[in-house]
């Protein structure tokens, strides 16, 4: 399907994706996070070659094969978020506290009478692998383009006529009455809620927005549109991970372990973008023409996509000397299979009356589809100074790149996603090869650094920091809005994320087998909000915001080693 964008009059070009996904998508589904025990945590989640603790065995799996004893423990925490935007000056934050279940689960010894391999070690464990909660919200004081045009763009860049948009009882623009191409909800909600309107011949109109088309299309000495938007997002959900792992070690020198996961996802995300405008051009029922007037309207998303998949895991950790240990892990991507649920209306108010045209009259659509997240890779190495000193590091190697979206071998969608598709667009093959290229083309891999430390003061009482860096998986083209940013349904606005950096201190008390420990870990991750996609080709900017995303996270572990 070749992507035809047509220059529209506000400046900006409009994508058009008629699936469920988009590229941005893909890595809402794969970010990462620093999840676990409070020991793990406090030390930066630098343990790949440590092991000994219950997150190792997701992260690297040969961890288990240092366990001698039995262990059992469960870890809470306090999640305290805080969020803040800056646009054009105007800052504006949130903030909202959650309680999380961050790990519990078991490891089981079994002692074999052999020097060579002294013992087999299984472990259960429940780790909670990413959590999607935050808000974040904003105000941009000074709009330079409406929404409204973008999908007046859109409509423009697939063909559609009056008729293709117009709702009846008996429409559905995924599967139309007359076997013809689908047209995109995001078009019919504009045409609905009076935010896009046909100039000229209703079988081939002009499509123009809010934002000062008329005045161009008629040549009027007419005032300009101006005003304001605002934006409000919240997600929600999180990764659970089901490990079975099985480990060992060798002559008390390698330690191996492999680790099957069994994963839940669950993510939900509701998306508001408003506009309130003055002069704005705004169709008028009672005088069946084009007016200027005051327009305060808004659109709402609402998405949830949940499943479940599964990986493997495989380490190793090598011993050579008492003081030094160096380990190595494979994670495969985790292979989903996802139902997709999504509506959205639009709430308008002009000329006395209000308009709340819905998708599919408030059904939700939805849709299946298998995902693969990206491979990665953990290089290790820690030292132990004595019986009182640890140090270790981390390397983790992500290649988002790689990400990919596919067909389920059946579906079963509320919509035939395969047979539609562009206005004059040839029938498609494959509908996620154009998504999947845009992954290779938004993002790349991602360098993880993780150090940590630990200090044994007494026998009992230990004392821990720790710092993780992660890269930015967005391409530089996309932070300079340098290339069209496609999504997907009726969500046209995507955050592109920056680096991510985590400072982390802790404490931990053993006395006999029982252990209780406590982290602080703090995050900050730099982000760019954006209403809908840039046109590279002009100097006129779509809505942004810049994003602080901060998080303060109080964690505690108890257990029992026997």
């Amino acid at each position: 399907m070749k992507r035809q964008l047509l220059f529209i009059a506000s400046g900006c070009f409009a994508g058009l994706s008629m699936f469920g996904q988009s590229a941005v998508d893909a890595y809402r589904f794969s970010q990462p996070d620093l999840k676990g025990t409070a020991r793990f945590m406090s030390m930066g989640g630098a343990f790949g070659a440590l092991g000994g603790d219950l997150s190792t065995l997701s992260q690297n799996p040969a961890g288990i094969g240092v366990y001698r004893s039995n262990e059992i423990g469960f870890t809470l925490n306090l999640d305290l978020q805080h969020s803040s935007s800056d646009a054009q000056g105007m800052k504006t934050s949130t903030d909202q506290t959650k309680f999380l279940l961050n790990n519990i689960g078991g490891v089981a010894t079994l002692r074999l009478p052999s020097n060579a391999v002294p013992n087999i070690n299984i472990g259960f464990t429940y780790n909670k692998a990413a959590s999607f909660n935050r808000r974040y919200k904003g105000v941009i004081p000074s709009l330079n383009v409406s929404m409204s045009n973008y999908m007046a763009g859109m409509a423009n860049n697939a063909g559609l006529t009056v008729a293709d948009v117009e709702s009846t009882n008996s429409f559905d623009p995924y599967n139309p009455n007359d076997g013809g191409i689908a047209a995109p909800w995001l078009t019919i909600l504009g045409y609905d809620g009076y935010l896009i309107n046909p100039n000229g011949d209703p079988d081939d109109p002009y499509w123009t927005g809010q934002w000062g088309d008329a005045a161009n299309i008629d040549g009027n000495n007419v005032p300009g549109t101006y005003g304001s938007g605002y934006f409000d997002v919240i997600e929600k959900g999180s990764v659970d991970e089901y490990n079975i792992a099985i480990g060992g070690n060798i002559s008390n020198v390698v330690y191996w372990g492999m680790n099957f996961d069994i994963v839940n996802f669950d993510y939900r995300l509701q998306s508001l973008w408003g506009e309130d405008l003055n002069n704005a051009w705004v169709y008028n029922p009672s005088s069946d023409n084009l007016e200027q007037t005051n327009s305060n309207w808004n659109m709402q998303n609402l998405y949830r996509a949940n499943g479940s998949g599964f990986n493997y895991q495989l380490g190793v950790i090598v011993k050579p000397i008492q003081e030094l240990r160096i380990g190595f892990a494979m994670h495969t991507p985790t292979w989903y299979s996802l139902t997709e649920t999504f509506s959205a209306d639009v709430l308008g108010t002009y000329y006395n009356r209000e308009y709340n045209p819905m998708t599919n009259n408030g059904t939700p659509g939805y849709n299946d589809v298998n995902f693969r997240t990206p491979w990665k890779f953990i290089a290790s190495v820690a030292g132990v100074i004595g019986s009182k000193f640890i140090v270790s590091a981390d390397y983790e190697w992500t290649g988002y790149q790689h990400m990919k979206f596919s067909e389920p071998t059946y579906s079963d969608d509320y919509y035939d996603w395969d047979y539609y598709g562009m206005k004059g667009a040839p029938f498609i093959s494959d509908i996620y090869a154009e998504t999947n290229q845009d992954i290779k083309d938004y993002y790349r891999q991602t360098n993880t650094l993780r150090l940590g430390a630990e200090y044994r003061v007494t026998p009992n009482f230990s004392v821990r920091a720790g710092y993780s860096f992660v890269s930015s998986p967005v391409k530089e083209k996309l932070k300079d809005n340098a290339t069209t940013v496609y999504t997907a349904g009726t969500m046209p606005n995507y955050r592109l994320d920056n680096t991510t950096n985590y400072v982390t201190c802790g404490l931990g008390y053993r006395t006999g087998g029982f252990y209780v420990d406590l982290a602080y870990v703090y995050k900050h991750m730099g982000s760019e909000y954006h209403a809908f996609t840039p046109d590279p080709g002009s100097n006129v900017v779509s809505p942004q915001a810049s994003l602080s995303l901060n998080n303060s996270q109080i964690v505690l572990s108890c257990g029992m080693k026997f």
